[in-house]
Formats: C-alpha cells, sequence, structure tokens
C-alpha cells in the first residue's frame, strides 16, 4: 500500500498545536482553498452536532471540488483513536466513505521544547492493487496539499 509522509516543525508549544489540530475549525483553516473544501457536518460520538472537539468516534463529512472543476467528491471520515501524552499526542482518521478505497491518515504530535514535531503519515490505496501505478501521480497532489496544509499550520501559531 502506498503512504505518504510530510513532517515539519512548528515554533509553538505541543498544547497549542494539538488544540489548533483538535477541532473541524483546524481543518478548515489548514485546508487549502484550491481543493474547494465544505464541511457538511460534524457528528460527536455521542451523536452531538458540531462538538467542540474531535473525539475518537467523531465522523466528519465534507465534500471537495478541486479547482472547481467536476462534481463536488464527497468523503466522510471516522477519528478512530486520539491520544495525549506527556511529551507526544496523535490521532487517526480512516475514511469511512469516499473516493479511496483506502486512506488512513495518522497526525502525530512530538514537543521538542517551546517547538512540536509535526508529522503527517497517510496509508491510501486508490483504484484497488492498480493504483499502486497511479501511486507517483497522487504523490504530487499530497505533496502540493501537505506543504501548504503545514505552512498555513506554521502561519496560524507562530
Amino acid at each position: 500500500m502506498p503512504v505518504y509522509e510530510r513532517e515539519t516543525r512548528v515554533d509553538a508549544p505541543l498544547e497549542d498545536v494539538w488544540k489548533f489540530h483538535s477541532n473541524v475549525s483546524g481543518l478548515e483553516m489548514l485546508t487549502p482553498d484550491w481543493l474547494g473544501l465544505d464541511v457538511e457536518s460534524v457528528v460527536g460520538p455521542d451523536g452531538e452536532a458540531d462538538p467542540n472537539i474531535l473525539e475518537a468516534g467523531s465522523e466528519i463529512s465534507l465534500s471537495l471540488r478541486p479547482f472547481g472543476v467536476g462534481p463536488r467528491q464527497h468523503w466522510t471520515s471516522v477519528i478512530q483513536v486520539r491520544e495525549r501524552t506527556n511529551g507526544a499526542a496523535y490521532f487517526r482518521d480512516e475514511m469511512a466513505d469516499g473516493p479511496f478505497d483506502t486512506w488512513r491518515h495518522t497526525h502525530t504530535f512530538f514537543a521538542d521544547g517551546q517547538e512540536t514535531l509535526l508529522r503527517d503519515h497517510v496509508e491510501y490505496e486508490l483504484f484497488g492493487p492498480v493504483g499502486d501505478l497511479t501511486s507517483p501521480v497522487s504523490m504530487i497532489g499530497f505533496e502540493a496539499m501537505f506543504r501548504e496544509r503545514h505552512r498555513r499550520t506554521k502561519a496560524a501559531l507562530e
């Protein structure tokens, strides 16, 4: 299965970076405009609409229309796990419905003094086993998207 990773150092404490990534407004702020993101609904694990924190079990329904071209692509992700320990934190969302056969995105944060190391790790499969052939093309889009996401995270927190 193809994997994409990106790592960035953010000049902000872990607590601030973790908080920024803990709610849907953080997702909206860091998503590049060219993706045409529309968050359609967020439901917490207890059924609460628009929870303040995206806890494990939260479901996010959104749609994308990259570059304003073609029909909107609908995507539903579920936060599978969310943990915070002394000096580190992570959460993983998995696509429950959408354009990929598999999408598993782990967001990891490591404290380093007053800075935070942010790491995105994505395991994905597009078009089943044949999708491995499209992986190099996918990487181009992932690189542009995650470079911008990390740039926006730094801009918001530094």
